[in-house]
């Protein structure tokens, strides 16, 4: 009855603390994360979890966790080890785009792991930012590209990432700061700062202002840090990932809304060509970037 899908779980949920987070981060639902720990602790006849809040280990746990964490890694390895001796593998280079500005503050550490466990790999980055990143697939020009939509493309796969929220961001004082959430009516007299990407990859205005017909003073800035500046001495408003904003919002620089009542959110998703998507080397990628973004980005969801 156990196996390494169990230790995967019991470590993910000792992490997080909750079944809804540790299901983010092994990429199932919480009502299905539930049904395996439910399922394992009724087969054992034994609490795995104390039922607070964060959830903690018993005794029982306590061994489950202890011996995931000596078998996971091994698992992997020999997993590893398998393609390669299997001929799945062969020496080339991983050239990863991207075409959004603040994905490589999580891409970077997803490599540098990475390359502990593929050093045979040799890693490259595509420099600049891309508003066409397929097309860097197509021109073999890159092996994996991070973009915002799995459109049509009888050549590509993707994989679904993570979805995440987009927030408005204002100074403390400003008085959109008063309200809940705001509307697209609200950024008409602002000055909307954003980076210098085409509107069709900024969210808030092709999904909230244009279709409202707002069209307010634009401002570009290339770092995240320089838009936040802006934002905080009263030179406009933006919106940005709530994983990108959470250090400056937890020092207070900035506030943070919700745009809309429900939310604005964006998707990522992981695209390859096809001939390349069942490479161990590069699903084994896909598989780490997943893992570690739900481990350390605050506020992402699973994207099915």
């Amino acid at each position: 009855m156990l196996t390494l899908k169990h230790l995967r779980m019991i470590e993910a949920i000792h992490e997080h603390g909750s079944i809804t987070r540790a299901a983010s981060r092994l990429y199932l639902t919480q009502s299905a994360l539930s049904h395996q720990l439910v399922a394992l602790e009724k087969h054992y006849d034994v609490a795995l979890f104390e039922r607070v809040r964060p959830l903690r280990l018993t005794a029982a746990g306590e061994r489950l966790l202890t011996l995931a964490r000596e078998i996971a890694p091994k698992i992997d390895a020999a997993e590893r080890e398998l393609a390669r001796l299997a001929g799945n593998f062969a020496v080339g280079r991983l050239r990863l785009a991207v075409e959004c500005h603040t994905c490589y503050d999580w891409l970077m550490p997803v490599m540098d792991s990475y390359r502990r466990d593929w050093p045979e790999v040799e890693m490259d980055l595509v420099g600049g930012f891309h508003t066409d990143p397929l097309a860097l697939l197509d021109e073999d020009r890159a092996d994996l590209v991070v973009v915002s939509s799995a459109e049509s493309h009888r050549q590509v796969t993707f994989f679904p990432l993570f979805a995440y929220e987009m927030l408005a961001l204002m100074a403390a004082d400003h008085p959109l700061a008063a309200k809940t959430w705001l509307t697209a009516e609200d950024f008409a007299h602002e000055v909307l700062i954003t980076y210098p990407a085409p509107d069709r990859l900024l969210d808030v205005v092709q999904r909230v202002l244009k279709p409202a017909g707002i069209h307010p003073e634009r401002r570009q800035a290339e770092l995240t840090i320089a838009i936040v500046q802006l934002v905080a001495s009263k030179k406009g408003l933006t919106a940005l990932p709530a994983w990108a904003v959470a250090p400056y919002l937890e020092r207070g620089y900035v506030v943070a809304r919700p745009i809309g009542e429900q939310g604005l959110w964006s998707h990522l998703y992981a695209a390859t060509r096809r001939t390349d998507a069942q490479s161990a080397w590069l699903q084994d990628f896909v598989t780490l970037l997943r893992e570690q973004v739900f481990r350390n980005l605050p506020g992402i969801e699973p994207l099915a």
